[in-house]
C-alpha cells in the first residue's frame, strides 16, 4: 500500500479499481468497457498508473521548454483538449489519492483506476489462468468482483463475471454508482 493520504470516500464520486497482473488485458477491456459504459449514459474518467517514466509533451514544443524551466503544473490547452503536465520528483509513487481530488471537479459519475492495486479501495479483479499468476481475491479483501477466463471459485460475497463477455462486464460496472454508498468497505468489515 502507499505511504500517501488515504483515500477520500465520497458517496458523490464511486471509484472501482480494475486490478490484473501484466498481460491480463487491462487497458485491452478499458477500451470496449468504455464506450460501453458511455452508452449506458455514464461519463467515466480513468485513472492509469504507469511504471514507468513517461511524457505525453513533445521535447522542442513551448509547453516542454516550460515545463523543464520549472513550470509546476503545466497546462497547456486548445480548443479540443488540454493537459495538466506535473513534475513529482520527489515521489516514489504516483498519490492515487491526489489524483482523485484532481478529477473530482471535473463530476464525472464514475471513476475508473487502471493499476494501484496495492491501494485499498474496491476493485474489479481480472484474471487469465494462461498469464500464469496467482488470484489477488483471496488475500485483498478489497476485491468485489473477479472476472476470468477460464470461470474460478471466489470468496463469499465476490461476484463473477465472464472476462470475455464486455457486456456483462459493462452491466456490472454500471451499476457500480448505485452500490458505491454501500460497498465502501473491504469485505468482512460491517459499519462505518
Amino acid at each position: 500500500m502507499s505511504a500517501h493520504a488515504p483515500l477520500g470516500f465520497d458517496d458523490r464520486l464511486p471509484l472501482l479499481g480494475i486490478a490484473a497482473w501484466s498481460g491480463t488485458g487491462k487497458t485491452t477491456l478499458l477500451e470496449r468497457l468504455l464506450p460501453a459504459l458511455e452508452g449506458r449514459g455514464l461519463r467515466t474518467a480513468v485513472i492509469k498508473h504507469a511504471h514507468h517514466g513517461f511524457d505525453v509533451d513533445q521535447p522542442g514544443k513551448d509547453s516542454h521548454r516550460l515545463r523543464q524551466a520549472g513550470a509546476a503544473p503545466m497546462l497547456v490547452a486548445s480548443r479540443a483538449r488540454w493537459a495538466l503536465m506535473m513534475e513529482t520528483p520527489g515521489q516514489r509513487e504516483a498519490d492515487l489519492a491526489q489524483l482523485v481530488e484532481m478529477v473530482r471537479p471535473l463530476w464525472p459519475d464514475l471513476v475508473l483506476v487502471e493499476g494501484f492495486k496495492a491501494w485499498p479501495l474496491p476493485k474489479l479483479e481480472l484474471y487469465r489462468e494462461e498469464v500464469g499468476k496467482p488470484l489477488r481475491v483471496a488475500g485483498d479483501p478489497w476485491v468485489k468482483a473477479v472476472a476470468s477466463v477460464p470461470a474460478v471459485a471466489v470468496p463469499e460475497g465476490v461476484d463473477s463475471l465472464p472476462l470475455d463477455d464486455v457486456e456483462a462486464i459493462a452491466d456490472w460496472v454500471a451499476a457500480w454508482p448505485a452500490r458505491w454508498p454501500a460497498e465502501q468497505r473491504p469485505r468482512g468489515v460491517i459499519g462505518p
